[in-house]
């Protein structure tokens, strides 16, 4: 993959963010890091989890040392389009960062082409709540998540409201939505 391709690869994620996440409310958190430039993007070629890996700790030294970013994408191009072995390589990046004495500072979300709701049929539209263009790790700092949740009323009801509104729309909207996301 060349740079432009990274480069690409970056782009429609930036237009997942905007059109689904920011858009649709699915995180209310999401528009003033990306506004303010505060999100770090990273694109892996890797298939193998020991990169992916050694890129995840290199992703928590990178907010570490940048208290600018906010939050960091870790973008996997190559590999992990199974939503098995996804949650394989999310599991080991988990154990990972709870090993290297990370947890409580940064917490990991899950983004993926095929994402399922653990008990969801595949078609369920609730499922484009975490389906992104690429599978990626979405690195977190746990004190703006403490922060942010204080000034947000009911934050337990953001998944339930995502749901809802992902049902009222539909799987024919919500696949048009991501798709979109494609094109430059």
């Amino acid at each position: 993959m060349t740079d432009s391709n990274k480069e690409i690869a970056i782009e429609q994620t930036i237009n997942w963010i905007k059109q689904v996440v920011i858009d649709c409310n699915f995180c209310p958190f999401a528009s003033r890091p990306l506004n303010e430039g505060r999100i770090h993007f990273s694109v892996t070629l890797s298939a193998d989890p020991a990169i992916i890996l050694e890129e995840t700790i290199r992703e928590c030294y990178r907010l570490d040392e940048n208290e600018d970013i906010e939050t960091c994408l870790l973008i996997m191009t190559n590999g992990f389009e199974n939503f098995d072995d996804y949650l394989d390589i999310l599991s080991m990046a988990e154990a990972l960062i709870e090993d290297q004495e990370y947890e409580g500072i940064y917490q990991l979300a899950s983004f993926h082409p095929g994402y399922c709701f653990e008990g969801a049929d595949e078609t369920d539209p609730a499922n484009y709540t975490n389906r992104s263009p690429y599978p990626m790790l979405h690195f977190l700092r746990e004190s703006s998540v403490e922060k942010a949740l204080l000034f947000y009323k009911e934050p337990e009801k953001i998944p339930e409201n995502n749901i809802r509104f992902t049902k009222d729309k539909g799987l024919l909207f919500m696949q048009q939505l991501r798709n979109q996301c494609f094109n430059l």
